[in-house]
């Protein structure tokens, strides 16, 4: 706002502006508050509104005015919005029942403008997917900028500058950086096994396995959480862990992790078929 009425596109009288908390002592019809979370971003202004979670309310008399385009992939975070702020009373405009957007990124036309008015000497489209930055290659070389000082690059490409000319010199690697708690790492194998926990469950499996006779001290202990409701089932499976111990054992079979790996067999194919789940399976073996 600040650098469009600095430039003359945006005229406000002086005393339209206010602070907002000076907005609570002025009738409803005389406010008009500009805040972010047009694309249902969680923390954002609107939508904490739209949850109840905001100093400022929503009633009856409200009208909310979403002046902005669906981001492919945000259409249920921006319904939640609508569907939190009728809730509340408000009427909500949007562009699927209104024309009130128009896109804030520049189309062909301003974009060849642009180029025109610059005349870079090189070009390096930095915004949008594959098709935008190749779309915008085009443009700039249409303009009269030589094809091989036009650089399309992805995330990780090494792109130098030298006597005035750009290429591409490398690639270095990268990728999403995963925050959690405190840690900031490479943790996606961490929330592979996260979402397999949330979605299937686990089953632990504890056996004692004497290597001498290859019989198991006792029957195996198997908990389930989040997989499987109750624990009757178990009386087949725990029979097919103690004959398969038992034979691996037979056969020389004494390394830990491989009679851990039997158990994890046994479980899985027993597990699938029977209750349509793959759970985490933890098995431990004592010898």
């Amino acid at each position: 706002m600040d650098i469009a009425r600095k430039l003359g596109y945006l005229r406000v009288p002086d005393g339209m502006v206010i602070d907002a908390r000076a907005a609570q002592d002025l009738p409803g019809d005389q406010v008009l508050l500009i805040c972010t979370g047009s694309q249902g971003e969680p923390m954002s202004a609107l939508s904490r509104m739209a949850n109840r979670d905001h100093a400022i309310g929503i009633g009856e008399d409200d009208t909310v005015l979403l002046a902005s385009s669906l981001i492919p992939g945000n259409e249920n975070a921006v319904n939640r919005v609508i569907n939190g702020l009728t809730r509340q009373g408000a009427r909500v405009v949007h562009r699927g029942n209104a024309l009130v957007h128009i896109s804030g990124h520049a189309s062909a036309g301003e974009l060849l403008y642009c180029y025109n008015i610059v005349q870079p000497r090189n070009v390096m489209p930095v915004h949008g997917e594959a098709r935008h930055l190749r779309a915008n290659a085009h443009l700039a070389e249409s303009t009269g900028v030589p094809a091989e000082r036009i650089v399309v690059a992805e995330d990780g490409t090494v792109v130098d500058l030298r006597a005035g000319r750009a290429e591409v010199t490398g690639k270095v690697p990268c990728g999403h950086v995963y925050v959690d708690g405190q840690l900031v790492a490479d943790l996606e194998s961490s929330l592979k096994d996260r979402r397999i926990l949330a979605e299937e469950g686990f089953i632990s499996v504890v056996a004692v396995v004497d290597t001498a006779t290859g019989a198991l001290v006792g029957a195996p202990e198997i908990h389930a959480r989040g997989s499987i409701a109750t624990v009757a089932p178990f009386d087949d499976v725990a029979a097919l862990i103690t004959r398969t111990l038992s034979q691996a054992v037979l056969d020389g079979t004494t390394d830990v992790h491989e009679l851990q790996q039997q158990i994890r067999r046994v479980v899985g194919r027993w597990v699938d078929p029977t209750h349509r789940r793959r759970p985490m399976i933890l098995p431990v073996v004592v010898t």
